[in-house]
């Protein structure tokens, strides 16, 4: 199983950028997929997740209104688009994979981890 991850970069406060994550190896309609993020010498904690179908997302609340997190089964790609971006989103980002039953939306203990991509948000 491979989950590549790109689009991370450099980019001022109220800017935007997009993130991408396609998978290999897996059926990935049968996976829930998150984004995550870990700043700097601190933890690394869920951003967004999507259900199988994509009918499903959730945010942190720190994220709320600011980041879309959407999935194509098709292409085995999970896509989070970052507007209003500030300083304090500045981290490396990595995408997640955890297999789930349909009427299941997990949001902890995933399987798979991407390589993380590296988004710098300048002041």
């Amino acid at each position: 199983v491979q989950l590549q991850a790109s689009g991370g970069g450099l980019v001022q406060a109220g800017g935007s950028l997009s993130l991408s994550c396609t998978a290999s190896g897996l059926t990935f309609s049968r996976y829930t997929m998150g984004w995550f993020r870990q700043p700097p010498g601190r933890e690394r904690t869920l951003v967004a997740a999507i259900n199988r179908s994509g009918a499903r997302t959730h945010y942190a609340d720190s994220v709320k209104g600011r980041f879309t997190i959407s999935r194509e089964n098709a292409k085995k790609t999970v896509v989070l688009q970052m507007n209003s971006l500030e300083p304090e989103d500045t981290a490396v980002y990595y995408c997640a994979a955890r297999h789930s039953i349909s009427s299941d939306f997990p949001l902890d203990k995933y399987d798979y981890w991407g390589q993380g991509t590296l988004v710098t948000v300048s002041s």
